[in-house]
């Protein structure tokens, strides 16, 4: 029998899937909004609901896609669940902006899978005060 997979790895490895959701052909990221080791809430990248998905026609950089993270927290919110004190789990580190997002939900650990362009975002959330770290073992 395989050994049983960490709540880290279990966390990361249902981000991952998650992020084969997004609608954003540029990249794939996944969140998962998580409180005593129980999912409360998940995000994928992708152009808002209803609306066309993400084609790059006007050049590379994205105009159209929400970020996972902020997903994760809009349906969080959407639906009445409560973020403060939870943990994020993310296949990328965040940028700047969802950092700020972050901070104001409360969150008081994030953890990652992959860097993004730039740990930016990551530095915001440490300055911060919240724990950051990059995770997982697969």
């Amino acid at each position: 029998m395989a050994p049983r997979p960490t709540l880290d790895d279990t966390f990361l490895n249902v981000a991952r899937e998650v992020a084969r959701r997004a609608t954003c052909p540029k990249r794939a990221c996944g969140a998962v909004l998580t409180r005593a080791g129980r999912i409360l809430s998940t995000g994928y990248n992708g152009a808002p609901a209803g609306m066309p998905h993400c084609d790059h026609a006007d050049g590379p950089l994205c105009k159209a896609a929400v970020h996972a993270e902020a997903n994760a927290l809009i349906f969080a919110a959407r639906h009445g669940t409560a973020t403060d004190g939870a943990t994020l789990y993310l296949t990328h580190s965040p940028c700047r902006r969802c950092a700020g997002f972050i901070i104001n939900a409360g969150i008081q650990e994030v953890i990652y899978a992959n860097a993004f362009t730039s740990l930016s975002g990551a530095d915001v959330l440490t300055h911060a005060g919240l724990l950051v770290r990059r995770g997982g073992t697969l």
